[in-house]
Parts: C-alpha cells; structure tokens; sequence
C-alpha cells in the first residue's frame, strides 16, 4: 500500500534534519576510510527526533564495486550510532553506473583496474547498485530505526515512494502530520515523478487524509520544474529567505501533474528538495505552498560553500505550525521561515 502505520512519538516540538550530500564516495577516488563529516555536527547540535536522507548519499559513478550498500551504511551511520530513527529517497548518483576517468587509462588504450580499498578484484563492478538492493539493505540492517520503504511495485523502477504519519505521543492513532517521500529518479531511469508516482499520491492522501485536515509534507530530491518560476534572480530578496544562490536550477527533465495535485492540495505545506543543486539553499513561496531547498551537508559531490543543513520543525496539534531555518557547520544559525502557521 505504501503506508506502512508508522507513528513516530513526538513532543510539544519535532525537529527533523534534512541532509544532502553526505559523505560518501564521491569526486576523486578514496583511499582512505571515508570522513564521518559534518552530519555528527549537526545532530549533537539540534538533537532532532527524524532524520530525512535525501538522496545522492554515494556517488555510485565513481565506485566501481558491485555492492554500495557499505557505503550507503557510512551516510547513515550518524543517525544509527546515535539512535536516531530515519528515512530515506534515492538522487541521481545512488545507482549509477561507474564512470571510467579518462587517467585510467594507459598508453595503449589498456585501463588498469582499480578496486576500492579491500576490495579484491573480482568484486570490482562497473553496472552500479540498484536502488532494490540499497533500499533492501538499509531496511534489513537497520530496523527499526530505518523507517524507509520500496514503495508500491507498481511504481518501479522508481522505489522510494512511501508515506510516514507523525502521531501525538498521547495518541498514537491519532496523525499530527504526514510526511510523504518521491522518488525524482535520475541514474538508472530519467529524472522524473512519473504520471503514475502522481496518481498514487492522489489517491493515498485521498485515503488516509481525506478531508485535507492534517498537515502534509514532501520531499524529493531533484526540483520540480517549479522551482524554476520562482528562482531569485540574484541575491535572495522577500518573500524568499535563504543565504546562497549561486547556481541555476537543475530541474527534473518532464512534469507530469505532481506539482499541479500538489499545489490545488490545501493540506500540502512545502516541498523539500536537497543536495541536487549545492549552490542553492532558499525557500520560496509557491502558489499556497514554499518550496524549499536544504543545504550541502557533506564532503561529498561539487562546490566548496560552507556545509550546513536544513531543520525542520513541527508544533503542536490544534495550532499546527511549520517552521524551518539553516544550521551550518560552525555552528550559526540563519534563514528562519514559518511555512505554516
């Protein structure tokens, strides 16, 4: 069904960190184990109750082993060691498959091969990992602090799509917030919420939420073509609020009706997107809704800005309101916005 009852006890205030880009395989080929980063960071700091990993956790084209799964385990290791439970989506670098760099290759055109760090050579894989075994993986080894899912199997090859409710810790039956999770695609399919992706929202949020009367959520990874409409210009001026925009929107390839369901759906707050544009951090208005991007979290992937990440956080039941700001690295704080209220 998508919905697996889920309820995540909360208090009078629920901070969720929303992480991009964590430390993974990513850019020049590692040598050494990879740093924990700067999630740890962020988590002892804000001490928040959910973790949203969304998305390009590895990146899958620079590693050419037959299994990421390890990998994937080191991003999510902070929230794990920490007891903190999480969920996931996949970006466009999860199942990549491995990019040969021109320098392997020698003189006469023969590539050496070079496997990962205790990797012995057989093991080398060069097709990628698909999102099946990433997303098999972290729900196996991890429960029940992993609260990620497949996804309805006719929704594949795009896999995580799932729906979370946030319960009042006086009422676990009774939902505080909902926190729908699309899978963008990118990697082994095209970036895209399919029609299909589209109509399964409709008709979960129609059963479980079917008065529009609870708060819902979504995060994906790569931005809808949206984003782009309401893009600043340059520096980042009201009604935005954010501190970087220093590249353009790198938007899904097709739209398919998600953002018109989701912008006619008065339950429907914001819109999460992460990672996929490093450069971008703001929050703007859409419509009724904001759509919001977080912050470059890890050492992984493009660009050198300073890391930080996105908090998100929830407010009581009969006055429901949402807000969110930046927290970085060194510690600062910035870019508060009330997305409800």
């Amino acid at each position: 069904s998508g919905f697996d009852g889920a309820r995540l006890s909360r208090s009078r205030s629920s901070p969720t960190c929303t992480s991009a880009r964590l430390p993974g395989p990513t850019g020049a080929r590692p040598k050494t184990p990879i740093p924990s980063g700067s999630c740890p960071t962020f988590l002892d700091a804000e001490k928040p109750d959910f973790v949203v990993y969304l998305g390009d956790l590895v990146t899958a084209n620079n590693v050419p082993i037959a299994n990421a799964s390890s990998y994937w385990g080191q991003a999510t290791s902070p929230a794990r060691q920490r007891g903190i439970p999480w969920a996931s989506v996949f970006g466009n670098h999860d199942d990549m498959p491995f990019e040969w760099p021109i320098e392997w290759f020698s003189g006469p055109g023969i590539p050496e091969v070079r496997c990962p760090d205790g990797e012995v050579q057989y093991s080398c894989s060069f097709k990628g990992t698909q999102r099946l075994v990433l997303m098999k993986n972290e729900v196996e080894q991890n429960a029940p602090l992993s609260r990620s899912k497949f996804g309805p199997k006719e929704l594949w090859p795009s896999i995580s799509n799932y729906v979370l409710q946030l319960s009042s810790p006086d009422d676990p039956k009774s939902p505080v917030l909902f926190m729908y999770f699309l899978d963008s695609g990118g990697g082994s399919y095209p970036e895209v919420i399919s029609s299909a992706q589209a109509k399964w929202f409709e008709r979960k949020s129609r059963e479980i939420n079917p008065e529009s009367k609870v708060p819902e959520i979504i995060f994906w990874h790569i931005p809808s073509k949206a984003y782009k409409e309401v893009a600043p210009w340059f520096g980042i001026r009201k009604p935005c609020v954010g501190s970087i925009n220093k590249e353009s929107v790198a938007a899904q390839e097709a739209e398919f009706g998600i953002m018109d369901m989701l912008a006619k759906r008065p339950s429907v707050k914001a819109i999460f997107v992460v990672g996929h544009n490093h450069g971008l951090d703001w929050c703007c208005p859409y419509e009724k809704l904001w759509l919001c991007y977080a912050r470059h979290t890890g050492y992984g992937g493009y660009g050198n800005w300073a890391r930080g990440a996105r908090m998100v956080e929830a407010i009581g039941e009969q006055d429901f309101s949402l807000k969110s700001w930046i927290r970085m690295e060194d510690g600062k704080v910035h870019s508060e916005v009330v997305l409800s209220s």
